[in-house]
């Protein structure tokens, strides 16, 4: 790589927290339903995945590909009628991947109280170029405090997902060395 290419590298502009952050909403109905009658936990994780790849892909002003989904938490069931908003921001980045946390709030669609927390999830999105090859991405620059907490909970929550990587890759490569055969 040239001295100009790694320079241009190291010199891509951080964007603040709001630059990406996105609501989606959208009100479930009897399509939604799973065999108790409740929305799905399926087409709730597509408006989560959908709703962090647009932040994604805002941030990383390009394509993003979904690369894992951690911690999808169901905290209450969201029922037919409810309006669901699927809140998304970039909580940290690193050279070609985001940590995008995503809070999910239900109410119902005619009523006028506060939205409840019905979910949560943080997924890792890779920016890829045209040959889906991974790209560079802009820092991302936490405004708030709570900005500042999301993303050093990411930096632990991305030990963690390597520290786990690592240790499942050692113990196949052992159970290999062993004979064993999965």
């Amino acid at each position: 790589m040239t001295d100009q290419a790694t320079r241009s590298e190291e010199e891509i502009p951080g964007k603040p927290t709001a630059a990406s952050r996105t609501t989606l909403s959208h009100i479930m109905t009897g399509n939604d339903t799973n065999l108790l009658g409740t929305v799905h936990g399926g087409v709730i994780m597509k408006l989560v995945d959908d709703a962090a790849g647009a932040v994604a892909g805002r941030h990383s002003g390009g394509p993003a590909v979904t690369a894992s989904m951690d911690e999808m938490v169901f905290l209450e069931p969201v029922r037919v009628g409810d309006l669901v908003h699927v809140r998304a921001q970039v909580n940290w980045t690193g050279r070609s991947s985001m940590e995008v946390g995503v809070r999910v709030l239900a109410e119902r669609w005619n009523e006028s109280t506060p939205a409840q927390q019905v979910g949560s999830a943080y997924l890792v999105f890779a920016a890829v170029d045209a040959d889906g090859k991974p790209r560079r991405v802009p820092p991302v620059v936490p405004e708030t405090e709570r900005d500042k907490r999301r993303y050093q909970e990411a930096q632990i929550r991305r030990t963690h997902r390597l520290a786990r990587r690592r240790a499942i890759k050692e113990l196949r490569e052992k159970r290999a060395a062993d004979g064993i055969d999965d």
